[in-house]
């Protein structure tokens, strides 16, 4: 951001710029080797050239060296540090003279060597003539002089007589007759300050010290203004003893002419006053030696005392940072060759304490030699150290990601972006790795975030090294990542890299003390085969790693068609879920939970069933993973959850009054909002039934999660009478632990289990083992998915509690369910 007192100090140096170019005087700069290097329009008026033929040109070239010579002395004392203020008659360069009233002032450096000087110069050549005309037609020389728009004046100093005219009259605020005897008050009007001077010129004058008499002083007009006069004067009498006697000459209103020099002085007293107020470095560059003069601020900002400090080509080179130098020196370069209108640069510098500080250089070419070459350049520095820190965090907090420090999604996608431009320029193929690591959450809820955050970190390490520096290694959020390898030579050097990431992430990771084992699912997408933009390639990736972990995981999948159709059919089932759940069109069926040694059913478990417009009957394993992801899942929970209540009302009024309903809950429901449970217990409540008619059954992976949510919502059940059970135990991280720990009422033997029983052993043995060790805990057993009188009967042999599955019957619509109830009690009357 600019410096809200340098951009003060451009507004003022435009204005200037603006004055200096309407003021009717000649202005201009040349430097020490009288070379100009600034010009008015005045000036271009006056000599009727271009900026080009002037600037950076010989005063010579310009002027005539007739000219030159002419006023070389003068220009060499204003050179040597003297203001001067001078008339003389030079010869014009394309014939004839000029009479030029001139003041020269010294321009000093930092050091206050004189660098140049400015001039300030009048063309009176029209009153040189109308002077001259005077002595030869002195009766005309009154016209003449007021045709040139100077006052005149006639003064006869033995007598105090003075002739004034009326342009000089008019200078001064009176007409023609307003005061007659203005001339006895002209020494009175001049400023106290310009008396002495005023006096001792025109003494010189008079004693024959200078060929003409000029001074410029203050006066002070009708209405109390003051003006600036040039005063020029000459002795044309004198008598016997070599006094004045007559005395003529004429006043030039210079007010404009000290405005602008004024103005000037101000500018650079500004200027010199806004630097210092930035605290900016200053340098004065002899481009030509690579010398330099720096002020106190610039040693300062990179720690060296002002005294001690040389600034010059090889120390600046030195202290340059490697990286940053071929930028700073091509800058340079290029202001040098015209091709830029500044120098500006930001690179970091070597501080005496042996840090980088990062630089920013501002410079311009102010002088050249006469050939044309840059000669000096003027500059500042300032310190932008923490605004880089400020811009670095910035940057990175928005493109890297801050676990791993691999690039965030948005910064892969920037680059996979420019990926794929470089792979069409050079007509190479590219490849999209979508990585997803297995049982993550599993090792995440078991054993904290911390050392999940710690995996997410080794992962990110292993990856980096299966792929070359110009591949880029993404993680997108969670525990996937995704790596792309541009400019494939190789068409099989994606599934080379896939095969490397697999074997790299089976292997062992040793954290906190525990070694954990993973595996890797990885997706593969080639452009353009697959997909010819950045959108189409992470989806159809993303869809393959779906694909490898249907497969089994530890193992990657080359993107198909095929799956982009099932990816399809999974978006049209998800929008027609969603009308369905809006429609009501979910229908609610229940499968009988019998007592093992009774036969009797005493429980229900509710189900869910999708009866679709066009496909028929919807298998919940194809639809209800899609309603997790989508979130249709807790819609799905809460329509299941009010049928059952409806029917275990009806149920356990006609047919047994502890006759209870078990509802599955998915984890990503029960990890859910905890008040909708607290709406489920409220609901119970309004239909006056207690907590025991609803059992609901979650799966053993919820009880991995240590998180208090999940603890206090089985305590919110168990405070309402709700009873849990553990839906296919034995599948899972089975644990005592666990059911010591949790209030869990059943277990839900796994029909993997049960499938086998009368033909494997171990299944039994197992059976038996989880029945006798449920008691123990003072659990009931569920065993699911009995389709068998053998199996059954092994069940009960085994004292089981009760059993679930096809020999007693499928899930049925809750009319049906009802028939069974009847038949039930009517074989008991």
């Amino acid at each position: 951001m600019q410096n809200p007192v340098i951009e003060q100090f451009e507004d003022d140096l435009q204005q200037l710029r603006h004055l200096i170019d309407a003021l009717p005087v000649c202005i201009s700069y040349v430097d020490a080797d009288y070379r100009y290097q600034f010009i008015n329009q005045m000036y271009h008026h006056w000599f009727g050239i271009p900026s080009s033929a002037i600037i950076n040109k010989h005063m010579a070239e310009v002027i005539g060296d007739a000219a030159f010579q002419h006023i070389r002395p003068k220009v060499e004392l204003a050179l040597s540090g003297k203001s001067v203020t001078y008339e003389a008659t030079v010869p014009y360069l394309h014939g004839g003279t000029r009479h030029i009233s001139a003041q020269l002032l010294p321009v000093f450096d930092l050091n206050g060597k004189v660098r140049g000087c400015y001039a300030m110069i009048v063309d009176i050549s029209h009153n040189k003539q109308s002077e001259e005309q005077l002595h030869l037609h002195e009766e005309r020389w009154q016209l003449a002089l007021e045709g040139a728009g100077d006052g005149v004046w006639d003064w006869y100093p033995q007598t105090g007589i003075e002739i004034l005219s009326d342009r000089l009259r008019e200078i001064y605020g009176y007409e023609k007759d307003e005061i007659e005897d203005l001339s006895e008050e002209l020494d009175k009007r001049t400023h106290p300050d310009d008396l002495k001077q005023m006096y001792q010129d025109r003494q010189d004058h008079f004693d024959g010290k200078t060929a003409i008499y000029i001074n410029e002083h203050r006066v002070q007009c009708k209405d109390g203004r003051w003006k600036w006069i040039l005063t020029r004067g000459t002795v044309i009498q004198r008598d016997a003893e070599g006094r004045p006697t007559r005395v003529v000459g004429t006043h030039t209103d210079i007010s404009e002419r000290k405005q602008a020099e004024s103005a000037l002085r101000e500018s650079e007293e500004r200027l010199r006053m806004a630097l210092s107020a930035t605290h900016q470095g200053l340098y004065d560059l002899n481009v030509q030696t690579g010398d330099a003069i720096v002020n106190p601020e610039y040693a300062l900002m990179l720690g060296y005392a002002h005294d001690s400090f040389q600034e010059n080509k090889k120390n600046w080179a030195a202290r340059v940072h490697p990286d940053d130098f071929p930028i700073a020196a091509r800058a340079f370069t290029e202001h040098l060759e015209g091709k830029t209108n500044e120098y500006r640069v930001e690179f970091r510098q070597k501080k005496a304490s042996g840090e980088w500080g990062w630089i920013l250089s501002v410079g311009a070419v102010v002088e050249w030699d006469r050939d044309g070459r840059p000669q000096r350049m003027l500059g500042t520095v300032l310190d932008i150290t923490e605004k880089k820190k400020t811009e670095a965090l910035v940057w990175q907090q928005a493109n890297i990601d801050t676990l791993t420090g691999l690039p965030n999604r948005r910064m892969f996608y920037d680059r996979l972006d420019h990926d794929i431009k470089r792979s069409k320029r050079h007509h190479l193929a590219l490849a999209v790795l979508f990585i997803d690591l297995d049982f993550f959450k599993e090792v995440n809820d078991t054993l904290g975030h911390a050392t999940g955050d710690a995996l997410l970190i080794e992962a990110a390490h292993r990856l980096r090294h299966c792929v070359r520096e110009s591949d880029t290694v993404a993680r997108l959020g969670g525990d996937e990542f995704t790596v792309s390898l541009p400019e494939m030579h190789e068409q099989n050097r994606a599934e080379t890299i896939a095969q490397n990431i697999i074997r790299s992430m089976s292997k062992p990771f040793q954290l906190a003390g525990e070694e954990i084992y993973l595996s890797a699912s990885v997706g593969i997408t080639i452009y353009p085969r697959d997909a010819d933009n950045l959108d189409d390639l992470i989806k159809h990736a993303d869809q393959a790693m779906y694909a490898a972990k249907a497969q089994g995981r530890n193992r990657f999948s080359y993107f198909t068609p095929g799956l982009q159709t099932a990816a399809l059919t999974r978006l049209r089932l998800t929008n027609d879920l969603r009308a369905a759940i809006a429609d009501n069109s979910l229908r609610v069926y229940f499968q009988p939970i019998v007592d093992i040694h009774t036969g009797r059913i005493q429980k229900a478990e509710a189900l869910v069933r999708w009866p679709h417009a066009q496909l028929g009957f919807v298998s919940p394993m194809e639809f209800i993973p899609i309603a997790e992801t989508s979130g249709l899942i807790v819609a799905i929970g809460d329509l299941v959850f009010r049928e059952a209540v409806i029917w275990v009302k009806k149920w356990r009024e006609l047919y047994h009054p502890d006759f209870q309903i078990s509802v599955n809950q998915s984890p990503i429901e029960f990890q859910g909002d905890q008040e909708r449970y607290v709406n489920w217990i409220h609901h119970l409540a309004l239909q006056n039934l207690p907590g025991q008619a609803i059992t609901v059954e979650i799966t053993e992976g919820l009880l991995l999660d240590a998180s208090q949510k999940i603890a206090s919502k089985l305590l919110q059940f168990r405070d309402a009478g709700i009873q849990v059970a553990l839906d296919d135990f034995g599948t899972g991280y089975s644990s005592l632990s666990y059911l010591k720990k949790f209030d869990i009422d059943y277990l839900k033997i796994d029909q993997s289990f049960i499938r086998n029983l009368a033909s494997d052993k171990s299944d039994i043995a197992l059976s038996e083992a989880i029945i006798m060790m449920a008691h123990k805990l003072d659990l009931k057993v569920v065993a699911e998915g009995v389709e068998t009188q053998q199996q059954h009967d092994l069940l009960k042999q085994a004292g089981c509690d009760f059993a679930q599955g096809y020999l007693f019957s499928k899930p049925v619509p809750p009319e049906e369910f009802e028939i069974l109830l009847q038949q039930q009690n009517n074989s008991s009357a």
